[in-house]
């Protein structure tokens, strides 16, 4: 099967309508002749403008997936919106689809496809085998020059890390040929022990090939191999009375078990891509780890541009079949994700078609793997949260929330509100600050609420604003711009009783509802002064930036109330009894060994504790039992 189509058919397939009608798109006469067989769809606008390419199993299923009445998020609606015609491309196989349809991505870069921006050349360690003294060196480009290369490596940054190590364990030279040649004595490198002088013939060219065999077998990941070898060596050495060049072999074998355990490794060897997945308030992370020979030798971090993919295994799939297939990197025996692709059957077999061996996708890993595929998912999220929280990230969205609630200036400073709870249980409200600069934690604050019906979120919320704006009022804080409740209608309302009753008309409230199925992406604004509702694009800055403070002001309501609840079950219900202090208490579990068994004791059996007279004994009996 041809998996890579000629040019001339790339640019057939992808050439927009001629003609469009000025009609809305006739989904239902289209479907009506859509074929059930394998292949790729590509959707055009008004103006010839391709949209987005997919790749379906069965044609007409997937396609009329999209013109279902419900269940469509936003960007997919947003997409169908657009729609004027449709083109397919029949295909023998959905794995045939999958490599035609990244084939059009790549050349078309549609909107609402994810898309990865680095298209440069990947770097490698070239060593020039041909010499006598062979170096080691960094290459990116062409390799045209007879020797071995190493790669391809995640970065330049990598590669100056491999390099050094050789460096400091094997003292093999990375001079250019015209330096090498004309050294009359060692250069400075020879003096840090970082080099050991071949320009001027001290070590043997047959020892300098050892150190050059060692170099290159610890690129290919066997460093259990060499350590064994200079392990006898040191023996050799030591057994002969040369102490010096042993204490140089314990060198080489201590660095190279530092190499190890930093890198997780204990013994396993091969490659790998780990790849992490993070996502968050409309943005997306990828974390990539490149182990090769066993051995971590770098990793990029990506944030895409991502489309009407919603789950991890899509945003997976889609990224996966972009990095490889579309992008023509290399692709390594095995990949490492926490949570499985989706299609992962048809990836895996595209990815084996075009490596021309078997590639295996694997999210259940023990041992190194495990350790690796942690490491990936806690950098994707960290990376996530920095992205989230930059600067300039920050700013422009401040902007774009600016334009879409149509102020005079961009807000200085920020409060969101949310209450959280276990069925009443320990009501706790949250209140999260942001200022230009992204989250104020030191502004935070909790609030424990108290003698309201459980589980009465509208009274809570009442409560909590009312304390936290009496406050602001009496100057104890800086007054926020924008209030942010999280909620509907009744919560807003709320929001503008509390502020009316204080007097506060410079604070503009918004409530932020969520959709029908309570999906990201899908929220409705609530203007607190007039009450009309706006709906922002999911992919838009401003609904980022308010999905990220209504998520931390979640997140930060949740561990105060886990919190209080933590609490509450953790106090000894003898506490709060008048008349039972600590050491009343300390004498009824000595007596009766633990709180339950004092709970089912009569009056007349606590009574019997020295320190409890009877009148105390009937108030721990009736609080114990909730008597009257």
């Amino acid at each position: 099967m041809n998996d890579t189509p000629d040019k001339d058919s790339l640019t057939a397939l992808a050439k927009p309508p001629e003609q469009h009608c000025d009609d809305a798109f006739d989904s239902k006469g289209f479907l009506s002749r859509l074929t059930r067989r394998p292949g790729i769809y590509q959707m055009f606008n008004l103006a010839g403008e391709i949209l987005y390419v997919g790749k379906a199993k069965n044609l007409k299923n997937r396609v009329s997936s999209y013109f279902r009445p419900t269940g469509l998020n936003t960007k997919t609606q947003a997409l169908v919106s657009r729609i004027a015609d449709i083109q397919v491309t029949v295909t023998n196989s959905e794995t045939e689809a999958l490599l035609l349809e990244q084939n059009l991505i790549k050349t078309n870069r549609p909107p609402y496809n994810i898309l990865l921006r680095d298209d440069k050349s990947y770097p490698y360690i070239f060593v020039s085998t041909e010499q006598e003294y062979p170096a080691v060196r960094f290459h990116r480009g062409a390799k045209r020059q007879k020797g071995r290369y190493f790669g391809p490596f995640p970065s330049s940054g990598a590669v100056r890390d491999s390099l050094a190590i050789m460096q400091r364990v094997f003292r093999i030279r990375q001079c250019e040929e015209s330096f090498f040649k004309n050294r009359s004595r060692p250069c400075l490198q020879y003096q840090i022990k970082r080099c050991s002088a071949p320009c001027v013939g001290i070590p043997t060219p047959e020892a300098y090939q050892t150190d050059i065999r060692h170099a290159m077998m610890f690129l290919e990941g066997k460093n259990s191999r060499i350590m064994d070898e200079l392990a006898s060596q040191m023996e050799d050495a030591s057994s002969t009375l040369n102490f010096e060049e042993a204490a140089i072999y314990r060198d080489q074998i201590s660095s190279l078990q530092q190499v190890q355990e930093q890198q997780h490794v204990s013994g396993q060897s091969g490659d790998a891509d780990v790849i992490g997945c993070a996502q968050q308030s409309g943005s997306v992370c990828m974390h990539m780890l490149f182990v090769r020979g066993g051995r971590i030798i770098g990793s990029k971090v990506y944030h895409p541009r991502f489309g009407i993919e919603e789950t991890t295994a899509e945003l997976l799939s889609a990224f996966i079949a972009q990095w490889y297939l579309a992008g023509g990197r290399e692709i390594p025996p095995v990949l490492v994700t926490l949570e499985e692709p989706a299609d992962r059957e048809v990836l895996e077999d595209a990815l084996g078609e075009r490596s021309g061996r078997k590639v295996a996708l694997v999210n259940r890993v023990r041992s190194d793997k495990a350790a690796w595929q942690k490491l990936a998912q806690t950098n994707a999220e960290q990376n996530l949260q920095s992205h989230l929280a930059s600067k300039q990230s920050i700013y422009n969205r401040y902007l774009a929330l600016q334009e879409a609630l149509q102020l005079d200036a961009i807000p200085q400073r920020m409060e969101c509100f949310d209450i959280s709870h276990s069925s009443g249980e320990a009501t706790v409200a949250s209140c999260v600050v942001f200022d230009r600069n992204g989250p104020l934690k030191s502004d935070y604050r909790h609030f424990n609420i108290e003698g309201i019906t459980g589980g009465d979120d509208y009274a809570a919320m009442h409560q909590a604003l009312t304390r936290r704006y009496t406050r602001l009022k009496k100057g104890e804080g800086k007054l926020p711009d924008i209030l942010w409740i999280d909620g509907g209608k009744g919560q807003v309302t709320q929001a503008v009783e509390v502020l009316a009753e204080l007097q506060i008309e410079e604070v503009l409230i918004v409530g932020v509802a969520k959709g029908s199925d309570r999906r990201a992406g899908l929220e409705t604004l609530i203007m607190g002064d007039s009450g009309v509702e706006i709906a922002l694009r999911a992919d838009s800055p401003a609904l980022h930036l308010i999905q990220y403070i209504r998520d931390e002001s979640h997140r930060f309501a949740i561990t105060g109330h886990r919190a209080r609840r933590g609490k509450a079950r953790r106090k000894s219900s003898l506490e709060g009894i008048p008349g039972v202090g600590p050491k009343r208490r300390r004498e009824l579990l000595k007596h009766f060994g633990s709180v339950q068994s004092i709970e089912t004791a009569s009056i007349e059996e606590i009574g019997k504790v020295s320190t409890i007279s009877r009148k105390i004994a009937e108030d721990i009996y009736a609080s114990l039992h909730h008597d009257p």
